[in-house]
């Protein structure tokens, strides 16, 4: 099955969305800034990534340490992008390519994450352009495979770019989906290296550039790796990338 994507009609609306918590269990800032976004949204986008024929467990584990499947992701040659823990539950990505941000997840379930991200593009065109964005993440088990899906809000700050993004959006809306659902690609691409040549991916992690306690935390998900920094890995097989591909 490919990619699966919907435009979702979202009118305005008001309260608080269904999937957070209480707003009087979070930060003032963060309330002010959901409650920006889930009221009026420039767009409201929904994608499906492919299925994925692993544990969700072991999807969970990477989907959860971002900044430890980014830096493998590079490893593997299939992304760019950084990620770094910052704070409890906090994360600074930056794409390499004009896009830089902090996100922060607010609630999290057996198989649903909700993310808060605040950050900006520079363009040659628009110049610096900021925006928010409240993600919804569903990875669900069907069939011995994992489903990923998310449902964005995204509130763009530019007025010229919001009003160009609602209008092109019928021509151009498979670009953006195709930059939603990366992260679902490259999560796959790495997830199915750690499954198909679990051996080969520790010992990466062994002798990654990443915060011991960050590589020690993945380690103990997938049952320990023998983590004593070890001579760098070469990047994997083409085989071993089959979920790149996708």
């Amino acid at each position: 099955m490919g990619l699966v994507v919907a435009l979702v009609a979202h009118p305005a609306a008001a309260g608080w969305p269904p999937f957070l918590p209480a707003p009087d269990a979070l930060p003032s800032g963060i309330v002010a800034a959901v409650e920006e976004v889930w009221r009026d949204p420039t767009l409201v986008r929904t994608v499906q990534g492919e299925p994925l024929a692993v544990p969700l467990e072991l999807y969970r584990v990477f989907f959860d340490a971002p900044d430890v499947t980014a830096a493998a992701a590079r490893h593997l040659g299939v992304a760019r992008y950084r990620v770094s823990l910052v704070g409890d539950r906090t994360y600074e990505a930056d794409d390499r390519d004009g896009a830089r941000g902090v996100y922060v997840v607010l609630a999290e379930g057996p198989e649903r994450r909700v993310l808060l991200s605040t950050g900006q593009h520079r363009g040659a065109l628009l110049g610096t352009i900021g925006g928010r964005a409240l993600t919804v993440v569903t990875l669900e088990e069907r069939s011995g495979a994992v489903v990923p899906q998310l449902t964005a809000y995204v509130r763009i700050e530019n007025a010229l770019a919001a009003a160009l993004a609602r209008a092109l959006i019928p021509l151009f809306g498979h670009i953006a989906d195709r930059k939603l659902a990366e992260g679902f690609r490259v999560t796959a691409a790495v997830v199915d290296w750690a499954s198909q040549a679990p051996d080969e991916f520790c010992r990466w992690l062994a002798g990654a550039e990443i915060p011991p306690a960050r590589a020690a935390h993945v380690a103990a998900a997938l049952g320990g790796c023998g983590l004593a920094r070890s001579a760098p890995v070469a990047p994997a097989s083409r085989d071993s990338r089959r979920g790149a591909a996708r």
